[in-house]
């Protein structure tokens, strides 16, 4: 049982803090579709009841009550390529296709003319990938789904006519669940009449958990004639996680005569394991031009303090076994960001940008629960207001840099030593926006 636990605690790790393909390492940025069709260079811009995720100082200029609600839908095309493997079946490894949602609700109230409230429900981390279940690496992760609520209630205020500042505090609820197959060895429910090595199983594993905190928020912005200039910082959290751990060993058929040493009572089908993660710190300073009349240029920098994710210590609730400590040495990470909008008419907008963002992520803790890498993206989208309602739609292609990881070295080939699991990553993702608006 020590074993199977051993084997499973990197992956919970992982899972507790990680599994997408979206935004730089697992953090999702696409909270509003008129600043994602503008590449998410939206601090300096924040002219919308989104601004309570980019910059809550701009709600300070929106006047009377304006909602907004919305979705991104994203789905990703990830594969891996596994060049020594001797079977030529998994030699290509495609992941299950899967759409996810993470949405958007956003209100905001004008009390006086330097007071502005709002509030926000977003989901900035999670999303998760699922590979078959009988590929190679099916011992590091099968399927890992991980979902971040935000609850965010903000209070901007107007100094002067040309400058607002903001702050917020947030009550955040994550999720997680994670699935890998583990080899189980009965010689410990043998009672030591069997050798180790002798009966071993692959069993279905599956983590699932929760935790809960509070975080910080706070932003500022200038208003010129032609220019504005913002910042936003979206403080750091910790979620400390506690779930239950629950092995799949309704399956196992044990032969005579070794059904004979083995006490039924002693396999383990559950346990308790909990980890704690620090969710980083975002910084982001934009500025945006209004070029002409109708062409705005916007452009933003973040800096993610990725380093907080070093090292982790999962504990385990069962008698007898250790702690185990995970070290992961992630990097702090920038984003560049940049957008344009062409007001066609009144009503009517055309947006478009790109971005790119570094991954914090070293190659030597790349698997396939956070295959991540450098990436790319183009956006583009449009804007429609007709009275009080506005409808703001956009879409999103990303790129990843292919990149080659060892994946743990879980596979080395017992004479020659060569990495039988290690090979490259390709990734892509389509993503599309959809917000909705009002004003009263």
């Amino acid at each position: 049982m020590k074993k199977v636990i051993m084997l499973l605690l990197p992956g919970i790790v992982l899972l507790g803090v990680s599994p997408n393909v979206q935004g730089a390492g697992f953090l999702i940025y696409e909270h509003g579709a008129a600043a994602m069709a503008m590449g998410g260079a939206w601090v300096g811009v924040a002219n919308n009841p989104t601004a309570i995720f980019h910059n809550p100082a701009g709600i300070a200029w929106l006047d009377g009550t304006q909602i907004s609600v919305g979705t991104t839908l994203i789905t990703q095309k990830a594969s891996l390529s596994l060049p020594n493997y001797p079977d030529p079946t998994f030699q290509t490894v495609d992941v299950k296709d899967k759409w996810f949602y993470p949405s958007t609700f956003y209100i905001s109230h004008k009390f006086s003319d330097r007071i502005t409230a709002g509030f926000g429900f977003f989901t900035p981390y999670g999303l998760g990938l699922e590979w078959p279940e009988d590929y190679p690496l099916k011992y590091i992760s099968v399927k890992d789904d991980m979902k971040t609520f935000i609850f965010n209630p903000v209070v901007a205020v107007k100094v002067s006519d040309n400058f607002s500042l903001a702050v917020g505090a947030s009550y955040i609820h994550a999720t997680i669940s994670f699935d890998l197959v583990q080899r189980l060895d009965l010689a410990d429910a043998a009672g030591g009449l069997l050798p180790p090595n002798v009966l071993v199983y692959d069993v279905p594993v599956n983590f699932e958990a929760s935790g809960s905190s509070f975080g910080l928020n706070a932003g500022a912005l200038y208003k010129g004639e032609k220019f504005s200039l913002g910042f936003n910082w979206r403080g750091g959290f910790k979620i400390e996680f506690d779930g239950d751990l629950n092995l799949d060993t309704s399956g196992l058929q044990i032969p005579f005569p070794y059904n004979l040493f083995i006490d039924p009572s002693a396999i383990p089908t559950s346990g308790d394991a909990s980890t704690a993660f620090n969710f980083p710190h975002i910084l982001g300073v934009g500025t945006a031009f209004n070029l002409t009349e109708k062409l705005l240029l916007t452009v933003d920098i973040h800096y993610v303090l990725w380093s907080t994710y070093d090292k982790f210590t999962v504990e385990v609730g069962i008698p007898g076994f250790d702690d185990k400590v995970v070290e992961e040495n992630w990097e702090d990470s920038f984003l560049f960001r940049g957008g344009i909008q062409y007001q066609v008419s009144e009503s009517f907008a055309l947006r478009a940008g790109a971005l790119y963002d570094q991954t914090p992520q070293p190659v030597e803790t790349m698997d396939p629960i956070l295959p991540d890498s450098d990436r790319w993206a183009l956006t583009g989208g449009f804007g429609y207001k007709s009275g009080g309602f506005e409808i703001n739609v956009a879409y999103q292609y990303e790129k990843f840099k292919e990149r080659t990881s060892p994946n743990r070295e879980i596979l080395i080939h017992p004479l020659t030593g060569e990495n039988l699991g290690e090979g490259p990553y390709k990734i892509m993702a389509h993503l599309i926006g959809i917000s909705l608006g009002y004003n009263f």
